[in-house]
């Protein structure tokens, strides 16, 4: 349809140019259509932007209204939270991307408003209920720290993103990682083993290219990131 080429076009260029540097007749231009007939389908700027953001505005509403929803315990509510929020974010890179590059949006109603409920939602239930006031700043810290790297690491494959997003959210948490699979050989003191083999590099460097998350290739084979880091040297 020519309305969704036109918001696809819109969406690239406002994410490349950022949405004030962007006129009308740019968009024309990339869809290959009249700028008359451009009006046909939206009556300003303004209204596609509005039509860009919204699937990224409706999903984050709908990922942390079920994650609030969704039952458990606190831990299970703030971990739905956070996967949700990131993995919306990820889904959504060159709307995130668009919005940050021309940060004047962001103030705008209704996708301002919108944005600010979302935040204070997914605060709140990254703090737990209760939670005192060094909870509830940390747990800002981590919701802040969830997007920004979305858009700074932008073009990175987006599994291994989500994997050092969460780490970083563990992190900040003070939470432990997920737990190691069973069985695998162990170090002479008993923990992780040291050194990944021959074999097993190979195929960390495989995984890896195919844009497994470092904390992955690390559980997989039972060593540290750092292991991993290293030997595949990035």
């Amino acid at each position: 349809m020519t309305s969704q080429r036109i918001l696809d076009a819109a969406s690239d260029l406002f994410a490349a140019r950022g949405y004030r540097a962007t006129s009308m007749q740019a968009i024309a231009d990339r869809v290959g259509i009249t700028k008359a007939a451009l009006y046909y389908h939206f009556d300003s700027k303004d209204e596609i932007l509005r039509r860009v953001t919204l699937p990224l505005l409706d999903e984050l509403e709908r990922v942390l209204a079920e994650a609030e929803s969704g039952g458990g315990g606190a831990d299970e509510v703030r971990w739905r939270a956070i996967e949700g929020y990131v993995d919306v974010h990820l889904r959504h890179r060159s709307t995130l991307t668009m919005l940050v590059k021309d940060m004047t949006l962001l103030v705008q109603a209704p996708v301002a408003d919108r944005f600010r409920a979302a935040i204070a939602l997914a605060n709140e239930l990254v703090a737990g209920p209760g939670g005192d006031l060094a909870q509830r700043v940390r747990a800002s810290q981590v919701v802040a720290g969830l997007a920004d790297p979305v858009v700074l690491f932008r073009d990175e494959p987006a599994e291994r993103l989500r994997g050092l997003i969460l780490d970083g959210a563990r992190a900040l948490l003070g939470e432990p990682g997920p737990p190691r699979p069973r069985g695998r050989a162990r170090g002479r003191n008993g923990g992780r083993p040291a050194a990944l083999t021959e074999e097993q590099l190979t195929q960390a460097r495989s995984l890896y290219a195919d844009g497994l998350a470092v904390e992955e290739i690390a559980a997989r084979f039972g060593v540290s990131r750092a292991t991993v880091y290293r030997r595949l040297e990035i």
